[in-house]
């Protein structure tokens, strides 16, 4: 072989299996991954949290802004004077007409009857207290079981009263009536109506002296005119329970 070819030999790779390399173990790898996760999930959490105070921050800015020009007219007028003083008197007329005055509320008319211990009156009406504890009738009037409205509005009504149904089966019937100028008879507001038994007691129970108490009830919203007159009727009149605790009736405006 001459000396200027020279051989060239093949490339030998030689691969020791035996030999020992690091791997990651896979948990390790999913702690990484969760950890970046977290951090993701913490970072949105706060964007969402700075996002929404400043919503917040600005609808109460314009609830603020709202508030003030509501309560001071001429907050919305100083940019055209030529408009402000109409704007200005349009919005105090509203302004006036929306607020009460606190003297009228005052003087608003109200009553408060308690039951009286002779409750039994003509025609099944029954009688009250309007002078005596916690009775009381402000710009109203009573008279034998009626109270005189004084002044035209809307008023709540109201009227509880408890019976001794100890008989053995007996008619309840509880309303609330008006008389009024405008009609020659009582006008019913509100009724409450039931057959009311006596309700049967195990042999342990003591003994009440013979009663079996029940309650009725009545609530409403009326118009009421100047001189219509309001009284409670009961059926069976003569089993109601005399008592100021146990029997009321009253009356107040709520809105003129």
């Amino acid at each position: 072989m001459a000396e200027g070819n020279v051989a060239t030999c093949p490339q030998v790779f030689v691969v020791d299996t035996r030999s020992n390399y690091v791997s990651m173990p896979k948990e390790t790898l999913r702690a990484r991954l969760g950890q970046k996760l977290l951090l993701l999930l913490v970072g949105l959490t706060t964007l969402g949290l700075v996002v929404q105070g400043y919503f917040i921050y600005t609808l109460y800015k314009k609830t603020e802004a709202f508030s003030l020009g509501g309560s001071h007219p001429f907050y919305l007028n100083q940019s055209d004077p030529r408009t402000s003083a109409l704007q200005g008197g349009t919005m105090s007329q509203v302004g006036s007409k929306g607020r009460q005055n606190p003297e009228q509320i005052q003087h608003r008319p109200f009553a408060h009857l308690m039951g009286s211990n002779s409750p039994v009156g003509v025609n099944n009406v029954v009688q009250w207290i309007d002078k005596s504890g916690d009775a009381i009738t402000h710009n109203m009037s009573y008279d034998k079981g009626q109270l005189l409205v004084e002044k035209e509005g809307f008023y709540y009504l109201y009227s509880k009263v408890q019976l001794n149904a100890a008989v053995e089966c007996s008619l309840i019937l509880h309303k609330v009536m008006k008389n009024t100028t405008a009609y020659g008879q009582p006008i019913e507001l509100m009724r409450s109506k039931s057959f009311r038994c006596r309700t049967p007691k195990p042999p342990s129970a003591k003994a009440s002296a013979g009663e079996d108490l029940w309650n009725s009830f009545l609530a409403g919203i009326f118009h009421l005119q100047s001189g219509d007159k309001i009284f409670v009727t009961l059926e069976n009149i003569q089993k109601i329970r005399p008592g100021p605790a146990d029997n009321f009736m009253g009356a107040f405006m709520i809105m003129p």
